[in-house]
């Protein structure tokens, strides 16, 4: 999405894709129509396709960066200051609370069901959503690690990101299920993995 060229612009832009990803949660993204979106934000058809000249396509890669922004803004602060075992496990029980209260519609996942995971921009979405996330679990956990609260020996990437998949995976098991069970299993291993590290080392 190009930005636009102004601060004014700027902001109008951000309202219609934050206006957007309201109308496709609320009413799905096969149902939400670029009219729907307009009255929600209050922009003309000329003003939606100035600012995104791909129309519902472009718009909706758009909304996919935002609500990819969001995963990780809904964990800050903690995600961003996992230096102690209470920090984690405060973390833990706000990645539970937010799949918990999305539910079984994944807004990303619809959203990519739509324009596609092969379309221009959406893989990279994805890719730079995950990067980001395990790269902020890697930090936590070199934090543990400066502290002497895990293994010095402890390769800190690959744990990281094979606690990411634990993660996904449990929310993928929650939206087909409803339940949030293998979710918090997989953080809950995940976190007693990182703690038994520094007893067997002692």
């Amino acid at each position: 999405m190009p930005q636009a060229s102004t601060a004014k612009g700027r902001a109008t832009q951000a309202r219609i894709v934050e206006g957007a990803a309201e109308v496709l949660r609320e009413r799905g993204v096969a149902f939400a129509t670029l009219d729907d979106i307009r009255v929600r934000t209050g922009t003309s058809k000329s003003q939606l396709f100035h600012y995104f000249p791909g129309g519902k396509d472009e718009l909706l890669l758009a909304v996919a960066q935002f609500e990819a922004d969001r995963v990780l803004d809904d964990q800050q602060p903690h995600l961003g200051c996992l230096d102690s075992w209470e920090s984690w496990y405060r973390w833990r029980d706000v990645v539970v609370e937010r799949y918990e209260l999305q539910g079984d519609q994944c807004p990303l996942g619809s959203l990519f069901l739509q324009v596609g995971r092969s379309a221009p921009g959406a893989r990279a979405i994805v890719v730079e959503l995950m990067r980001h996330w395990q790269e902020s679990l890697a930090h936590g956990i070199r934090a543990l690690r400066d502290r002497g609260l895990v293994s010095p020996s402890l390769d800190v990437d690959e744990t990281a990101a094979a606690l990411l998949a634990g993660v996904q995976g449990g929310v993928s098991i929650m939206m087909s299920t409803g339940n949030s069970t293998h979710l918090k299993a997989a953080l809950d291993a995940g976190i007693a993995y990182l703690r038994a590290t520094a007893a067997s080392t002692a």
